[in-house]
């Protein structure tokens, strides 16, 4: 009897091993399974095109995201351009003209930082106005907290005043202005600039209503642009009296342009009040321009290149506290051409003045409501 039962322990014992050591055995061969299938770590390059497309990766204590899907905003947008002819031989000579300032009025729905909608200008409104006179206008800015992109087509009409002479007659008023319809100009181009301290600075914060800064920061910024620009000037329309003293230099007919520039800047994002903002951002680029020029001189239709300096300004005062904003904003370009003795200097800008709101919570945010009152 006690032999039997020593029996029947040893087997159970002998088979609770073999179950052990099977057992140990299936798990020791998951898990070797398991690391032969686990799935690699990406590489160096890819986290970091990851981490640079994340645009959502901010610093909460300087920034808070908008917490809504969409947006409505009523705005009112003013255009304004010069030109600038000079010549430095036999004498120095500037003539300036720009146009009358184009204002239109809009209203534009928004999708967290893209702005839709259409705008329609006011003296189509207020007055009968010559179709033929008119020039076209498109501005799309992007910005976002690491990117940001300017797309821009400027065609001017045959509207422009002569307000500014310098160098031909003494008896001139300073408040000199006749029209001129001998210059028509065409202009179009891209920018493209990243933002270096994107964690704690908000570009959207002051230009499109989509976060709020809540503490001041300032950036860095660099960027690449191109642009095409194509000027016809009939010096001939230009009064008797102007032509009669014009240097040969500026007696340019054609001048066609690549502009391809590299800029590096600084912005600033001041937060004076509670959900008030101003931003001030100033880049300067160093500008590639071969050109294309055909003038009435000995020298005629010739090809220059040459470096100057262009200039991009950003301004703006926003008061947003979420659910409600309201604001101004400026955006400028400066773009300098110079060859021998003729220079070019031109500019274009945009005031805006918005008005809007924002509604739909994303689903994040419900929930964080929906606890609250509870």
């Amino acid at each position: 009897m006690v032999r039997q039962l020593v029996l029947y322990i040893s087997l159970l014992v002998s088979f609770s091993l073999q179950a052990q050591s099977e057992k140990a055995g299936i798990t020791v061969n998951d898990s070797i399974q398991e690391d032969s299938v686990t799935t690699p770590k990406p590489s160096a390059f890819k986290r970091a095109i990851k981490k640079f497309m994340n645009f959502s990766d901010f610093d909460t204590l300087y920034i808070s995201p908008n917490r809504y899907n969409y947006a409505l905003m009523a705005t009112h947008f003013s255009n304004f351009e010069y030109y600038s002819v000079t010549s430095e031989f036999p004498q120095p000579q500037k003539l300036s003209f720009s146009p009358n300032p184009h204002n239109k009025i809009g209203l534009y729905f928004g999708w967290r930082w893209i702005f839709l909608g259409w705008s329609v200008d006011i003296d189509d409104i207020y007055r009968k106005t010559n179709r033929k006179n008119k020039g076209t206008e498109f501005d799309l800015s992007l910005y976002s907290s690491k990117l940001g992109v300017d797309i821009f087509y400027r065609r001017t009409g045959n509207n422009y005043k002569i307000h500014k002479i310098r160098g031909f007659y003494d008896e001139i008023p300073s408040d000199y202005s006749e029209d001129f319809s001998g210059l028509k100009v065409d202009i179009k181009g891209l920018n493209l600039y990243y933002i270096f301290n994107n964690r704690k600075f908000s570009y959207p914060a002051a230009f499109s209503q989509s976060t709020n800064q809540r503490r001041n920061a300032g950036t860095f910024i660099a960027g690449f642009s191109i642009s095409k620009h194509n000027l016809d000037f009939d010096y001939q329309q230009l009064p008797a009296y102007i032509q009669e003293r014009m240097n040969p230099g500026m007696k340019v007919n054609k001048i066609k342009y690549t502009n391809a520039n590299i800029s590096f800047g600084y912005a600033y994002n001041w937060v004076f009040a509670r959900n008030c903002l101003a931003c001030l951002s100033l880049t300067p680029a160093i500008a590639y321009k071969a050109s294309d020029v055909d003038a009435e001189t000995q020298e005629g239709k010739a090809w220059y290149s040459k470096f100057n300096l262009d200039f991009l300004l950003r301004a703006g005062v926003v008061y947003n506290n979420g659910k409600y904003f309201v604001g101004t904003s400026f955006v400028g370009k400066n773009y300098n051409y110079h060859r021998n003795n003729f220079s070019l200097d031109n500019g274009f800008g945009t005031l805006q003045v918005y008005v809007g709101f924002n509604f739909h919570l994303r689903k994040e945010y419900r929930k964080k409501e929906t606890k609250r009152e509870y």
